[in-house]
């Protein structure tokens, strides 16, 4: 803080504002495809995108009908490592579900 002077010789306190940057989010999408399951696509939502089962099933209603379904916004290395985590979970399936990741 810096003090200044006004005319009547008071002395004030100003306060220099430093603007804080958010970091970028992501949006994690599950992608449809003809052979996962349903049962999966709703353990993948629940496991690693922790939904509710309610939600996990709305979800994937969505990727099946849409092709695609929203599973949540993240900063960039949670991103990262979700898209990781349900590939790595798919492979070991033998599942060939896709995840993608776009700015928000």
């Amino acid at each position: 803080m810096a003090d200044s002077e006004s005319s009547s010789g008071i002395a004030t306190a100003e306060r220099s504002r430093t603007k804080v940057e958010l970091p970028k989010q992501f949006k994690v999408y599950l992608l449809n495809d003809d052979y996962t399951t349903m049962d999966f696509v709703v353990s993948i939502l629940e496991g690693v995108f922790k939904k509710s089962p309610a939600e996990a099933v709305q979800v994937m209603l969505t990727v099946h009908k849409s092709g695609q379904g929203l599973c949540g916004i993240f900063a960039k290395q949670i991103a990262e490592a979700k898209v990781h985590t349900v590939h790595e979970r798919a492979r070991s399936a033998d599942y060939p579900l896709r995840c993608r990741m776009e700015e928000d």
